[in-house]
């Protein structure tokens, strides 16, 4: 089996990376500044003086205004840490499109992008209902060309919680883009996972990736069809053109309902197509979706 993040790979990335540099302010806006508060000159907000704060950031301005002590509030410059989940379920192994290698791919770009920009990238797989580390605090070009490699190894089997997994894992506060990638073709639950990102102010992508076979099936007649994480349940359906439609609505409602999710929390949402070049998923539908600007 051919690796999915070689050589050729590689030298194509870092192409994408010195293009998005030349030609957009940045990765994910370009804001490199914790939600928390430190010690930067960036004026944030006021609270009210509580006994023990440090004194010296009293505005005495306001104190004069108002006769009483506020305190102003910088915006923390630290490092940013992305954080990406693959979802490793086998049913990112279905479609001849290979939606697994393009979950790959995404995940190596992304990393690499953020890599460049000084930020922190762990990668996470989420199996079952449990997040597995597969690279954690990789830092600078040289820890990614070192560790990135390891994507290589990730198998897509069994089912995936997403929610049930990443809750009780570790999350930063405010501290950088947490990344969900994922068909979120399933019946499990999703939105507390975005919720709790979103509750930890975090930037959040969710990636929605789908064969061509799931967004565009041709197929007609009499047809067996195996639960792709269950092979024990399967169905058997004569596809009309009725059942035809109804599947596209419900493809349709399954698509928009991770997408209006995302939209209500504040996070950003984008469906890709298992056969879409990484060029026009970050030229075109992450600059649209206003992820990159």
């Amino acid at each position: 089996m051919s690796l999915v993040i070689n050589e050729e790979f590689l030298q194509q990335i870092e192409l994408l990376q010195i293009l998005i540099k030349n030609n957009v302010a940045g990765l994910f806006g370009g804001n490199h500044k914790s939600k928390t508060f430190g010690s930067s000159c960036e004026f944030s907000d006021y609270r009210e003086y509580v006994a023990g704060d440090d004194i010296t950031k009293i505005d005495w301005n306001a104190f004069a205004r108002f006769d009483k002590l506020y305190l102003k509030l910088f915006l923390d410059e630290r490092q940013m840490h992305t954080r990406i989940y693959i979802d490793a379920s086998r049913s990112m192994g279905y479609g001849k499109g290979k939606k697994d290698e393009q979950a790959l791919k995404l995940a190596a770009a992304l990393a690499y992008l953020s890599v460049c920009e000084m930020d922190k990238v762990s990668i996470y797989v989420i199996r079952d209902r449990q997040v597995e580390e597969v690279v954690t605090n990789m830092l600078g070009k040289e820890s990614y060309l070192n560790s990135i490699g390891k994507l290589n190894e990730i198998t897509f089997d069994g089912d995936s919680y997403i929610s049930e997994a990443i809750l009780p894992s570790t999350v930063g506060y405010g501290d950088g883009t947490s990344v969900i990638i994922s068909d979120f073709l399933t019946d499990n639950n999703y939105e507390d996972a975005i919720d709790h990102l979103a509750g930890k102010k975090r930037d959040i992508l969710c990636i929605q990736v789908l064969s061509k076979e799931e967004l565009n099936p041709k197929i007609r007649g009499k047809m067996h069809f195996f639960d792709s994480e269950n092979t024990s349940r399967f169905y058997r359906k004569n596809i009309n053109r009725e059942i035809a439609q109804a599947y596209k609505k419900a493809l349709e409602y399954a698509t928009g309902r991770i997408g209006d999710y995302c939209a209500a929390r504040g996070a950003d949402y984008m469906l890709v197509s298992s056969e879409d070049a990484l060029n026009d998923i970050f030229f075109n539908k992450l600059t649209v979706k206003g992820v990159i600007k």
